[in-house]
This record gives structure tokens, sequence and C-alpha cells, in this order.
């Protein structure tokens, strides 16, 4: 049996934990690919060694030539300029779609095949970046925030509990910002809505934590978060690879779905061999449907920006 091929792009702090997840969970072969001499090829072999003491199958490879990564099935995108405090995701918007639109080139160059996972920001507007330079169909195209933004929120909900986090099932919408859109009503604990297990007021602090919890990593590291990043896109790269039909958060194409009217935004998803098989429709209320709407109209902003920026 022939195993499956992940590139990494960016072999940074987010693409280097990326792969060694990856390999470590023998998902398959790893190309770790980054413009600087000597960084993928460095971490590349350092996560190889790392398997005389935990064994693990997948071969380990790293190169600045991007022959290197031709057949791949997955593509995870993750180089990009990182945050650093005082920024909002939406200052990358300029820098990191020049970036975005040449490695999604040279990576449907050399594996026209693959499936595509964003992982840099701003989250949303880059996937729609790589969406249409690629020309993949859109279940073929993806973005990694919900998983992260999801994490996020079951951390805080099992910290605030004193419950197993494997219990907390937490479901976010919209794009990842400050306007993201957790929701309680269908976030459960063991089974269990949220709503019956917290205060109404509790549940706004830790969701506006989540809101906040990429910047929060920032002020305290002096740039972006990586462990549960890289965590969130081996989740859906594992997703796909073993066809798990897994329902979770990602940035997807919605067109009716929602009312979206034709964007990539974060939604429930079903992850599997097809890529996105299906969006999960959830029965929001007003309140919910209103803040969805918000998050979508701003993700159309940065997408519209993007459209002028490559033209």
């Amino acid at each position: 049996m022939v195993r499956k091929k992940t590139t990494v792009v960016g072999a940074g702090n987010v693409g280097a934990t990326t792969g060694y997840m990856l390999a470590t969970r023998d998902l398959g072969d790893v190309v770790l690919i980054d413009i600087v001499e000597g960084l993928a090829k460095g971490k590349a072999l350092d996560i190889a060694e790392a398997a005389g003491v935990y064994p693990f199958a997948s071969a380990v490879t790293g190169t600045t030539e991007w022959a290197a990564t031709a057949g791949s099935d997955i593509v995870i995108i993750t180089s990009g300029m990182p945050r650093k405090p005082g920024m909002s995701r939406d200052d990358l918007l300029a820098k990191n779609a020049e970036i975005v639109k040449s490695v999604t080139t040279q990576a449907v160059k050399h594996s026209p095949q693959a499936f595509i996972i964003v992982v840099c920001n701003p989250l949303d507007a880059m996937v729609y970046l790589a969406a249409k330079v690629s020309g993949l169909a859109a279940n073929k195209v993806m973005g990694m925030a919900g998983a992260l933004d999801s994490a996020r929120f079951a951390h805080f909900i099992a910290t605030e509990l004193g419950v197993s986090i494997a219990d907390v099932k937490g479901v976010l919408m919209g794009g990842h910002g400050d306007d993201m859109v957790p929701l309680p009503r269908f976030t459960t604990v063991g089974g269990i809505p949220l709503t019956e297990l917290m205060s109404a007021e509790k549940i706004e602090e830790l969701t506006e934590r989540t809101r906040k919890g990429g910047i929060e990593i920032v002020n305290l590291l002096g740039y972006s978060a990586y462990y549960a990043p890289a965590a969130g896109a081996v989740k859906m790269a594992e997703a796909i690879i073993k066809d798990k039909k897994t329902v979770m958060s990602c940035c997807a194409y919605c067109q009716a779905e929602y009312g979206v009217g034709g964007a990539f935004v974060g939604v429930p998803v079903v992850l599997g061999a097809g890529g996105v098989e299906k969006i999960v429709e959830l029965d929001l209320n007003e309140m919910e449907k209103k803040a969805f709407a918000k998050s979508v109209a701003h993700v159309k902003q940065l997408s519209a920006k993007v459209d002028k920026l490559i033209r």
C-alpha cells in the first residue's frame, strides 16, 4: 500500500509542529518546504531522528525545491507573516496574500489533485485566495480556523467546569477573528448543553476569551500560537487521509448554506476522503443569525480586498 504524502509549506513554528504531528501520528510521508536554505532540511532531520525514540513509519524530508513535493495528497499552507503584539489578523492581508498566491500556484502545479488546508491569517481571506488561484473545486480547499477556535473554547470550558476536555464538544461559526460566533446552545459537555451547566455571564466571559484567544497568546509570547493551530490542521488532514467523516468546524465554501451567498467562512462540516463532504446546517436563532451575518460581511470585505490585490 502506497503511503499518503503531505506537504507542509513553511517550516517555522506552525509548519514544523504540523510536520512533527503528522509524522508521529503515522499519517504518511511528510515534506517540509521553506525558502530559507537549510531550515526545512534541519527541521525535517530533527523530526525524523525523533523516530529513534518513539518510532513511526513516516518518511520526513525537507527541501527548498517544489519538485520534491510532487504528487502530494494534501498541502498544508502555514507560510506567511505571523502576528505580533498590536496587530490584528487583518493587518497581515497584503503581505500574506502575496505569499499564499505564490505557494498555491506552485502547489497545484506539482500536486494538481491535492487537497489544500490553509493555516495563515487572515484565514478566511487566505482560503478564498487559495481557492481562486488554485482553480480547485470548493470541497478541496479549506481553512483550519474552526478547529482551533473550537479547541480554545473547549479548553476554557473544561478548565472552568473541572471536567475532561475529551467530553467537551465546542461549536463555532463565522470568520476567524474578533467577530467569530461561538454557539453555546450547540456546545456540549458529555452530551449536556453548555447552557445547562454554566451561567450566561460565565459563558459570555469564555466566549469573549475565545474570540481574543489568539492575541492573548501573541501578547504573552510576542508571536503567534503554533501548537494548537498545528493540531487543528493535522486533525483535518487525518480526517481526509483516513476518510473519518469527522464532524468539526472549519472554513469552507458556502453558497446557499446559511444564506451566505458565496464565501469561505467557518461552519460545521463533515470531513472525509472527499474533503468537505457536507456543510452541517444548524437551526440558528435570530441572535445567532445576526452575529453570523455580521461575521460573514467582514469576511466578504476582506475577500474583496484580496481581489484587488491579485489583479
